[in-house]
């Protein structure tokens, strides 16, 4: 026994694993909302010194009267297509996996959501604001605010599922549903809601329109783009190599969009500044009101965080690439629906990085597996 004793080694204490690294956005994606900035003063300043060519821009539609803008049509697909090359419909086989967490998101981005952002910009802009805001701007801005509600988030959700460690392969179901979905029930419900809301006549051909243009037309050639490539290099190439590349082609575009809206709109926000912070008001409220009912839904029925997570961050964001296109497409780019959607991108960013936080710090309250 004393043998043993003198011959046992003590054991060294173990070293914990190191912590990981945290996680972050690109510069570009961390401060999108200053680039937003930055491109509205640009837009606004070309807009008062060189107002010919702002015009001759302006003036450049797919036929009179359409609304259409050729410049902003075409930046808008280069955002679009590589944001659909990233669905994978392949992945809704597994809806029967985990299907509460898909009920959930479902819910609350078309029964919900919509609905709620009608109610909060019609109180807002009809009553609250009703003394700095004239009736006509108010159903635009009203308009503006149910058409980036309308859309649930397609792109970057993938970026906020990330930073909040959520499970990509479930995220990708979830966004995948919710296009699909997107296709039948967005133009109904904008007409529906906008026409409603505010004294605007929604012309129904015009959104089946900008639906076909901007959803059905870059949806299609993404899933056929991300099938040839995966079938001639593989998945792993083409999501770990091909689509970073496309990122920065799309946030380009998304700017340079911005610019040319400011720049057709330099004279009419030039005296409108308060409005821009007026507009954020509402948005900000559905925001967090929507995660917020996401998330506590997603507790009261015990799923997942992996799974919480990116359901609420899908109930939060928008897809306001094709928000701003379709409230181009329906009022034209100096309209002010159009900026009520930029708006939406003005404050995506900073916004968004906040309910990421909230999640981070409470994933405590959620199981560890799928019950």
């Amino acid at each position: 026994m004393f043998l043993r004793r003198m011959t046992t080694i003590p054991q060294q204490p173990r070293t914990p694993p190191p912590a990981p690294a945290p996680k972050r956005l690109n510069p570009f994606e961390r401060y999108l909302s200053l680039w937003v900035g930055l491109c509205m003063a640009v837009g606004i300043v070309a807009g008062r010194l060189v107002p010919g060519a702002t015009d001759a821009l302006r003036r450049m539609e797919f036929g009179a009267g359409s609304q259409i803008n050729v410049p902003i049509a075409v930046l808008i697909w280069l955002m679009i297509v590589p944001m659909m090359m990233k669905v994978d419909f392949g992945a809704i086989r597994q809806v029967g996996r985990r299907p509460r967490g898909l009920f959930v998101t479902l819910f609350v981005n078309w029964l919900v959501k919509p609905f709620s952002m009608a109610l909060f910009a019609w109180l807002f802009f009809r009553h609250v604001f009703a003394a700095w805001i004239p009736p006509a701007d108010a159903d635009q801005y009203i308009a503006g605010c149910i058409i980036l509600a309308a859309a649930p988030c397609t792109a970057m959700v993938f970026v906020w599922s990330y930073l909040s460690d959520g499970d990509p392969a479930y995220t990708l179901v979830q966004v995948s549903v919710n296009d699909l979905i997107m296709l039948a029930l967005f133009a109904p419900i904008v007409r529906f809601l906008v026409s409603g809301a505010s004294s605007l006549e929604v012309p129904f051909i015009v959104l089946l329109y900008s639906v076909v243009v901007f959803i059905v037309i870059p949806l299609t050639i993404g899933v056929v783009l991300r099938r040839w490539f995966i079938s001639r290099r593989g998945k792993a190439w083409f999501e770990q190599q091909l689509l970073p590349r496309f990122a920065p082609v799309s946030m380009s575009a998304l700017l340079l969009t911005l610019v040319f809206i400011f720049a057709f709109q330099a004279d009419n926000i030039a005296g409108k500044t308060l409005h821009v912070a007026l507009i954020a008001v509402p948005i900000l409220i559905q925001v967090y009101f929507n995660s917020s009912l996401t998330y506590g839904l997603m507790r009261l029925f015990r799923v997942e965080y992996a799974v919480a997570a990116p359901g609420a961050l899908i109930g939060a964001s928008n897809f306001f690439e094709l928000a701003v296109a379709t409230a181009i497409a329906l009022f034209g780019p100096e309209s002010g629906a159009a900026l009520a959607t930029v708006v939406g991108v003005l404050i995506e960013v900073p916004v968004m990085l906040s309910v990421c936080a909230a999640c981070n710090r409470t994933r405590h309250w959620f199981p560890a597996r799928a019950s």
